[in-house]
């Protein structure tokens, strides 16, 4: 006969007076966490006690019941309620749903209740969120109920709004709650379920890669050309900005690039307009110009405009409150706040004076153009002053220009006479369209070498720039070359009469490498101490010392360097002459050993955009491979192009990897040691005296160090 299974019997309930309740000895609860007792005594007073307390009758020494109940289990409900008496918010004697509990231990029943509690899952979270969302709570509402900020249940909507498929997978724990705030930088659910079957089969699932591959084809807030028309503007046009709540995005990205362009366009056209009243015969329009983009055109010298008597007061007063505040604290360890902010808006102030508009002569305006671009901060960059060699021919003609400097939009002067219009260009980008075989290891396009060594002939320059000895020696090099060897074949790739070659392609990145800038600097910083005509020119380098003369004849001399690959000419077919002069390539990479050039120091690092994007996926797993070895390429094999290539760029990131053509070849032969103490200056640039000529018996020898 079976034996009948014990029926258990639950433990009976029953309201009892708040002032009959207190609170046990046998609460295990010491330590406090979680929700406040003032938070909880709200939520009471809104919703009312959702769960009974669990009590005991409290007995006399007879054991007897005395009428009092003791709480072991909800403690912490029990304060509430207590807080709320106080508060006089509720009556002493309320009656208190309870469960009375008998037999067992006390302190078992308080520490199961606390242990088997089971918190509520964040996806519960933010779907209870979503649903009040939805019967009309607002987002304040919400945080107001439950005791957190707006922002938190911002958030939280935001993950609620994630496709519901990821949702299964944060659910089953195969994806991390910082994944799952990744996926919520945009609302398009195919592109995040498409992204998640991608970086969970690549293991490049980081939430910075998914943030990163979401926002690919958007465009920050922090681009120039957000900048330049506002972020605000764009919205009001119908544009959409996605932003990451759970990161600092720098504004969110902007979703539609094509209304972005059109309204930047429009805007630059517009400023274009409002110059072209001024009268200039031509005006380029451009996001961005490229680097060396005013080479061949003969830069206008205006004169600053004069200031008014009411500006001059103005610098007088700024200089005078300037010079006393700098008195009066000029003892001072620290300066206050007030006072240091004041001298920088003094400073600044002045500095606006200092950068006020140049005007330029009305004929030279007439035959003279601008460019009208956007500078790295987003503000408007106008260059305005620059002649190309066609329209020299109209110096000698004084009439051009006459009425030029005011036009109406029927091409009549104010005075009725007719004058030129301005023509405005503005720039479109182009696409480069490139064979892309994939199959195949393929020697690298020549497009792509004319880019690489576009980057390394202008970090070439900057480092023959900061080496005058060198730089000498390297023009004393052609100069025999020339005296001695009249018939070489080949030349020096120090393109002596200093004749700049330019770029064929424009390489991405080259206007804003450091070899750019540290090449400009330098050169302002020689224009401002040379003087305006040209005829005091010998006078004032006569005048240099011998370390001055020696800078600038680097400086001038770096400008003539050509180490850009040439297709298919006779400079750079690898060949060695029969007098052993070597290619204007090969004499490149002998410069480069003698100032030391580390293209990796000067800058240049791999992108999709300047190298990994541009070859096939063979080179990019063995640059990957030399750079990381084999285990890191087996990690990307098996991506797309385009995603392996980005994948290559953070890898290869900080590697010091560099494609071929920025390398030394290590392979060829030394240039001849120099006598004498290496990288000096020869004596008559270190002194500024004159030095005696050289016994004829040291000539030969002087002249094998230069070559």
């Amino acid at each position: 006969m079976a034996k009948a299974v014990q029926k258990i019997t639950l433990s009976p309930s029953r309201d009892i007076p708040f002032n009959k309740l207190v609170l046990s000895q046998s609460n295990v609860r010491r330590v406090k966490a979680g929700v406040s007792i003032e938070q909880l005594a709200e939520s009471i007073a809104q919703r009312t006690l959702l769960q009974s307390l669990n009590v005991r009758a409290v007995v006399d020494g007879e054991g007897n019941e005395t009428g009092m109940f003791e709480v072991p289990a909800g403690g912490r409900r029990y304060r509430a309620l207590e807080l709320l008496v106080k508060q006089k918010r509720m009556a002493k004697s309320q009656a208190v749903p309870c469960v009375v509990r008998e037999g067992g231990i006390a302190e078992d029943d308080s520490l199961a209740e606390n242990d088997e509690r089971v918190g509520l899952h964040p996806l519960d979270q933010f779907r209870a969120f979503k649903t009040l969302s939805d019967v009309g709570l607002s987002e304040e509402d919400i945080a107001a109920r439950h005791f957190v900020t707006p922002a938190i249940v911002k958030q939280r909507l935001r993950l609620a709004s994630v496709s519901s498929k990821l949702h299964e997978v944060y659910a089953e724990d195969k994806m991390t709650l910082e994944q799952l705030m990744a996926f919520s930088v945009t609302a398009d659910h195919a592109r995040q379920e498409q992204v998640w079957e991608n970086v969970s089969r690549s293991g490049y699932d980081e939430p910075y890669q998914i943030r990163r591959t979401l926002a690919e084809a958007t465009v920050r807030a922090s681009d120039r050309r957000a900048c330049f028309i506002g972020v605000a503007t764009y919205e009001q046009a119908g544009g959409r900005v996605e932003r990451d709540l759970f990161e600092d995005d720098g504004g969110g990205w902007l979703q539609d690039v094509a209304l972005l362009d059109r309204l930047v366009n429009e805007k630059l056209a517009a400023e274009a307009e409002t110059i072209a009243k001024e009268g200039w015969k031509w005006i380029s329009v451009a996001v961005a110009f490229p680097y060396g983009h005013d080479s061949g055109l003969r830069e206008l010298e205006g004169r600053p405009a004069d200031l008014t008597a009411e500006e001059q007061a103005t610098i007088d007063a700024l200089n005078a409150e300037q010079a006393k505040l700098e008195f009066d604290y000029q003892d001072a360890d620290e300066l206050p706040d007030e006072v240091d902010q004041r001298l920088g808006e003094i400073e600044t102030a002045l500095m606006a004076f200092e950068e006020r508009s140049i005007v330029f002569d009305p004929i030279d305006i007439s035959r003279a153009g601008v460019f009208v671009s956007i500078d790295s901060e987003g503000r408007l960059s106008v260059d305005r002053g620059y002649v190309r060699p066609e329209d020299e021919a109209q110096r000698g003609n004084p009439a051009i220009g006459q009425g030029s400097d005011a036009s109406s939009s029927d091409g009549q002067a104010s005075d009725g006479s007719a004058v030129q219009r301005t023509a405005i260009l503005v720039a479109g980008a182009a696409a480069d369209a490139e064979d892309d075989d994939e199959d195949a290891v393929r020697p690298l396009p020549d497009r792509l070498i004319i880019e690489l060594t576009a980057h390394r002939t202008l970090a070439l320059r900057d480092a023959l720039a900061e080496n005058p000895a060198i730089t000498f020696q390297a023009v004393l090099h052609n100069f025999v070359l020339t005296a001695f060897y009249r018939f070489a074949s080949s030349r020096s790739c120090l393109e002596i009469g200093l004749r700049t070659p330019t770029f064929p392609t424009q390489a991405p990145g080259l206007r804003e490498s450091a070899s750019a800038k540290a090449v400009e600097a330098r050169h302002e910083s020689w224009k401002a101490r040379l003087p305006k005509d040209e005829k005091d020119l010998w006078d004032t380098l006569t005048a240099l010392d011998g370390t001055a003369q020696a800078s600038l004849f680097a400086h001038c001399a770096s400008f003539a360097v050509n180490a850009i690959h040439e297709p298919a000419n006779r400079y750079n077919e690898g060949r060695v002459s029969a007098h052993g002069v070597r290619t204007r390539l090969e004499q490149a990479d002998v410069l480069a050993r003698a100032v030391g050039l580390d293209m990796v120091q000067a800058g240049w690092r791999p992108t999709v955009d300047n190298y990994l994007g541009r070859v096939t996926k063979p080179r990019i797993l063995d640059a990957v491979r030399e750079a990381k070895g084999e285990l890191s390429a087996q990690l990307i094999d098996h991506l797309k192009k385009g995603d392996m290539a980005k994948e290559a760029e953070r890898l290869l990131d900080g590697s010091g990897w560099l494609p071929e053509p920025l390398r030394l070849d290590d392979s060829a032969s030394e240039p001849a040691e120099p006598q004498g103490e290496a990288g000096a200056l020869p004596e008559f640039l270190s002194e500024n005296e004159e030095q005696e000529t050289a016994p004829d018996e040291d000539r030969p020898q002087q002249l094998d160090a230069a070559e």
